[in-house]
């Protein structure tokens, strides 16, 4: 039975009940009848509200894999240790989900952060799970580069993208310019003597992705067009957008980037989402991928807006 006939059904009994209440004339009867309408009442704003959850319309691209970008902001060194941190945080979190996580790009720094690094995760419902993360993250806590032990702040950015097949979205092989280079490994140095890396723009829009990670320049063309067709949906979406609203929705819909969505503070193993004003006090396993509590207080905020818009 689907929640379209519980709800007419309930409200049937409901308003027999009603009228019996009306027409009784004992005491102990009415007051029984009042009691049930109350129940009754209440199963339906219950069934009201999971009708309305039922009908709100379905992200398409919440069950697609996900391609995620983390790119180190402000502060330096500490700032590209903070992108390895959330990397591999992330990395965790797809392990205990099942899902798989493959590296298609980075720019390792030489105490083993990330300038910037680009990862393509598969598995059931990766989109829909991790769009939530996408924003600025901002780390408070003394780095290992600090002598006096004074707290800083520090920002990576991550971006999450729903992977696009070819028949979404039509790229001409005229607009593109495709570069062939060594692939670099840790510290910057060449690792390959054959140009296996490749760098592909696309010219009309100036969008440049690039990948190293595989050995063979085919896979490595092959991810790249991967994160260009995702990139390219992204920028047409966005733009989609814009022209509907002057204002984004809120951050926990959009995912907006430009806006601080996460701190992580060290001295006090807080973790404090600005979204929806969660604050919990435990960091550690946060940063060792326990995001459930995170994500699943995201997605039902999510879900409460929508039907409070509904």
């Amino acid at each position: 039975m689907n929640y379209t006939t519980k709800y007419l059904e309930t409200e049937k009994i409901l308003n027999e009940t009603k009228e019996l209440y009306k027409t009784a004339n004992d005491p102990e009867f009415k007051e029984l009848a009042q009691e049930e309408i109350n129940l009754l009442q209440s199963k339906l704003k219950k069934l009201e509200d999971q009708l309305k959850e039922a009908l709100i319309p379905k992200d398409p691209n919440d069950t697609k894999n996900a391609i995620v970008e983390i790119r180190a902001g402000t502060g330096g060194e500490e700032a590209a240790l903070f992108a390895a941190d959330l990397f591999r945080m992330y990395s965790k979190y797809a392990e205990k989900k099942g899902w798989k996580v493959e590296v298609m790009d980075f720019n390792q720094t030489g105490l083993g952060g990330f300038k910037e690094i680009i990862f393509y995760v598969t598995g059931d419902n990766v989109y829909g799970t991790l769009k939530y993360e996408s924003g600025v993250h901002r780390v408070q806590r003394v780095p290992i580069t600090e002598s006096s032990g004074r707290i800083h702040t520090s920002a990576a950015s991550v971006v999450v993208l729903p992977e696009i097949e070819d028949v979404e979205i039509e790229i001409n092989p005229d607009d593109l310019k495709i570069e062939f280079y060594r692939a670099g490994g840790h510290g910057g140095q060449n690792v390959n003597k054959v140009e296996t890396a490749v760098r592909i723009t696309h010219i009309p829009t100036g969008i440049v992705v690039q990948c190293q990670d595989e050995r063979s320049q085919f896979k490595n063309r092959e991810k790249a067009m991967k994160i260009l067709r995702s990139k390219l949906y992204d920028k047409i979406l966005a733009e989609k957008e814009s022209e509907l609203t002057a204002h984004r929705r809120s951050l926990v819909k959009t995912g907006d980037r430009s806006e601080k969505i996460r701190t992580y503070n060290f001295p006090q193993n807080r973790v404090t989402d600005h979204r929806i004003n969660l604050t919990l006090y435990n960091l550690q396993e946060i940063l060792d991928g326990e995001l459930d509590q995170l994500i699943e207080s995201l997605k039902l905020a999510d879900r409460k807006e929508q039907l409070e818009q509904s």
